[in-house]
């Protein structure tokens, strides 16, 4: 392994790295770093994230910059405002013993007035997001002609936030004769058209393999019923106590309401989306980063350029429809070295999606099951013991109440303390896991319909019948005029429902056609699923929305997996409520008794009761 001054790193940026804990250079940054240094080259450079991108092209940039010129030298492009202060933060801790050299950060939510006066003063180095430079450039307050070296950072994340015509122009705006560094985790096609338009035979640098997951994550994947992703994601939790990590969700509105759901049960959770405003994403973030947040609850979008190296887990509340998308889940936890879990919560149609993903990444799934209430109980009393265990005792804090403590507890023998302390910790949650039912897999009754190919015969005919088939007792099935030709499949459906229906409601058996499909809702709900969902537009094309033919709820049969979607279940249902030790989101509620809540003790762990 070579080091920073073999690569040839200046001794003023390595005494500052030095001073942030760099001993040995990370792979990428072996690889890079010399390009950068003495070539001029190209560069395209496939890692993952937490792999030391920001240090790889940040280093030698820093060392090539002209401090005696105040002109823009360098542009780095990053799809995220998270992202573009993280990497402005790290390049002026890198330059600390580099005079006069001056790095900007521009990206929107913040003050353009303020961002126009620094580069007047002037600036050599600037960081964006691709929006607000373009508002710069269209000011004309910002001179690109004296680049000398643009940075695509996470260049597949900006694709796909729409940013290409951005990209374009701003790239036109900066001198033929520049080198050009493009960073990515994956190499989708319209990264290759970049690299073809605006590279001149780069060298392409790949740490792993394409699109590959990090070797330090392993990938687990849970099968449950729809009905039962909110009970799963739950027991995950109680089973990693220590827990510290993301769940992704597809749409704002579930991103919300499972937030929502964790919050009111008791976890250290918040939420993090579109809808939320600049102000309110930071005030999400600095709680998640100082660990005062166990469990972000994201779209992918608002996840974008999080910067976060201790995750100890990513759990995906559903697979995101672009397989690329679970590369960069996933690449948030096992990072700067350190191991991390992905886990899958899905039903048994996203199975074929596990298989193409496992392709992609190079890697196996491993089918885990849902832990049992006494495993989760066990876990959590040991990680309480360890607690005890390294628990710090201030003892001239505590020296003078400890005598009548002794005397208020004298009369219980040691056994007899450490039943009360673990009753008093666990009771609820024993009680809970004592009488709840476990979570039923439908792996085994997807293997035993596999075994059926008349019965799966049979089920193809119904299809292709349509509203002949008779609904779930107590659900009416409902015909809609939409289906495969428009991109629809069963998720796209249930978002279709969550937006346009005021009110959370339970969804059936779903069977999507070509031209149209079929879906089945509670009989109660089905009037107001029409009314809220006809003449809505999907694509442009004007909903329709009736009861089909035969689709009452008479005859028991159908999907016995069906739906629970945005079910509302009871809290029994729900499993016990967690209680915190951190002050949760303003949207929380207290605890209050009559829920069963306690109130918590001190430090960073959660607490049940």
């Amino acid at each position: 392994m070579k080091t920073f001054e073999e690569l040839g790193v200046a001794a003023n940026i390595r005494k500052a790295i030095e001073e942030m804990g760099y001993e040995n250079p990370m792979p990428v940054q072996e690889e890079v770093i010399p390009y950068l240094l003495g070539e001029t080259t190209d560069i395209i450079a496939l890692a993952q994230t937490g792999t030391g991108k920001t240090a790889a092209f940040g280093l030698p940039v820093l060392q090539q910059i002209n401090v005696k010129e105040n002109v823009p030298q360098a542009l780095i492009l990053c799809p995220t405002r998270e992202l573009c202060l993280q990497i402005a933060g790290d390049l002026a801790d890198y330059s600390k013993y580099i005079d006069n050299l001056r790095v900007l950060p521009v990206y929107g939510g913040s003050s353009i007035e303020s961002q126009i006066k620094s580069l007047k003063r002037g600036v050599q180095i600037i960081v964006a997001t691709p929006g607000r430079l373009i508002d710069l450039i269209n000011r004309r307050t910002v001179d690109l002609n004296n680049v000398k070296y643009v940075v695509l950072d996470e260049a597949d994340e900006m694709l796909n936030m729409g940013f290409t015509e951005s990209i374009d122009e701003i790239l036109s705006k900066v001198p033929a004769e520049r080198k050009m560094l493009l960073f990515s985790a994956t190499m989708p096609k319209e990264i290759a058209k970049i690299t073809k338009k605006y590279m001149q035979s780069p060298k392409e640098i790949t740490i792993g393999r394409k699109n590959e997951g990090s070797n330090n994550v392993k990938h687990v994947y849970y099968m449950v019923h729809a009905k039962d992703k909110y009970l799963a994601l739950k027991r995950i939790a109680d089973f990693y106590p220590n827990i510290y990590g993301i769940v992704f969700c597809r749409t704002r509105r579930e991103t919300q309401e499972i937030a929502d759901k964790l919050i009111q049960d008791g976890y250290n959770a918040d939420s993090l989306h579109g809808d939320l405003s600049q102000a309110q994403r930071d005030y999400v973030m600095q709680k998640f980063r100082i660990h005062n947040i166990q469990l972000l609850v994201a779209t992918d979008v608002a996840a974008r350029g999080l910067d976060v190296d201790s995750l100890t887990h990513v759990i995906n509340y559903g697979l995101p429809d672009d397989i690329e998308s679970y590369t960069h889940r996933s690449g948030r936890t096992g990072r700067a070295g350190k191991t991390g879990t992905s886990i899958a919560i899905v039903h048994v149609k996203e199975k074929g999606k596990i298989r193409e993903i496992e392709k992609i990444i190079n890697k196996k799934f491993e089918q885990g099951v849902i832990p049992t209430g006494e495993a989760i109980c066990e876990k959590q009393l040991f990680s309480l013991v360890d607690r005890i265990e390294k628990v710090k005792v201030n003892e001239d804090e505590i020296s003078n109440i400890l005598p009548s403590v002794y005397r208020k507890l004298d009369w219980l023998e040691k056994e007899d303390i450490i039943k009360r302390v673990v009753a008093l910790e666990f009771n609820r949650l024993i009680d809970y896991y004592r009488d709840a039912q476990e979570i039923e897999s439908p792996s085994d009754r997807y293997a035993r319909e596999e075994s059926y190919p008349r019965r799966k015969d049979r089920e193809r005919s119904d299809r292709s019948s349509g509203g002949s088939r008779g609904a779930e007792r107590g659900y009416s099935r409902l015909f809609i005029n939409i289906g495969r030709t428009d991109n629809v499949n069963p998720a796209t459906l249930m978002g279709l429902v969550n937006d346009f229906v005021p009110e959370k409601v339970n969804i059936g058996r779903i069977d999507i056609m070509q031209n149209f499909s079929f879906f089945e809702v509670p009989e109660k709900d089905a009037q107001k699923v029409i009314s809220s969902m006809s003449r809505q537009e999907q694509n442009g094309r004007r909903i329709s929305v009736e009861v089909a033919q035969g689709g009452g709820g008479g005859e028991r049969g159908g999907n016995r997996e069906r739906g629970g979607f945005n079910s509302q279940r009871s809290d029994r249902d729900r499993g016990p409520k967690r209680n915190s030790d951190y002050k949760s989101s303003s949207r929380s509620s207290k605890p209050s008794e009559k829920s069963g809540h306690r109130k918590g003790g001190s430090g960073r762990r959660p607490k049940f009761s």
